[in-house]
């Protein structure tokens, strides 16, 4: 199975190294010297890591055959993807690769049915679960531990706490137009 474990950033300085964006919680594994990875789109690679250290907190990689700015610049925005044992599992208990949640049902603590995972976005702030919903819709529930507070591997399920109206609109927080004028500067208190 094939996992993306980074992105390629910018070139940084004249000798091929670049800034990657890391997509993994074990880049000490996956990103390590000698690491041969696939790469999207397929025909900047493969590549196979020279080089990596950390500065001013990003980690930059070198490339064996990438030997300058140019070189380097080139590879931007490509996907570096590893080769995973499919039964493998992160080290940490509280970590999951993303083919062990896609499909996971969603449910409520008292066992009512959102939906079924099928895709996890990975943005800078925080990894969100896409659900589609039973009626075709779609949900977009973020994957921190006070919504997700358990994910089941053995029943195939992932258990949710949603604050109100991240599900459904109706019970949505409302805010009065009153409220909005209190908490404006200069408004009521």
């Amino acid at each position: 199975m094939q996992l993306v474990v980074a992105r390629i950033g910018r070139a940084h300085g004249i000798k091929g190294e670049v800034t990657v964006e890391v997509r993994t919680d074990e880049p000490e594994l996956r990103l390590g010297p000698g690491a041969r990875l696939t790469t999207d789109p397929a025909a900047n690679g493969p590549l196979t890591i020279e080089t990596g250290r950390v500065h001013s907190g990003r980690l930059l990689l070198r490339f064996e055959g990438v030997r300058d700015r140019t070189a380097a610049e080139a590879l931007r925005n490509t996907l570096l993807i590893a080769d995973v044992d499919p039964a493998e599992l992160p080290e940490d208990p509280e970590e999951f690769y993303d083919h062990q949640l896609i499909d996971l049902d969603v449910v409520l603590a008292d066992g009512t049915e959102i939906g079924r995972i099928t895709e996890i976005s990975h943005l800078p702030s925080q990894d969100l679960f896409i659900v589609e919903r039973p009626d075709g819709s779609e949900v977009m529930i973020p994957f921190v531990e006070e919504i997700v507070t358990e994910i089941d591997l053995e029943e195939q399920r992932a258990v949710i706490t949603p604050p109100p109206g991240l599900i459904d609109d109706s019970q949505a927080v409302i805010v009065s137009s009153r409220d909005e004028e209190a908490s404006e500067p200069g408004g009521e208190a």
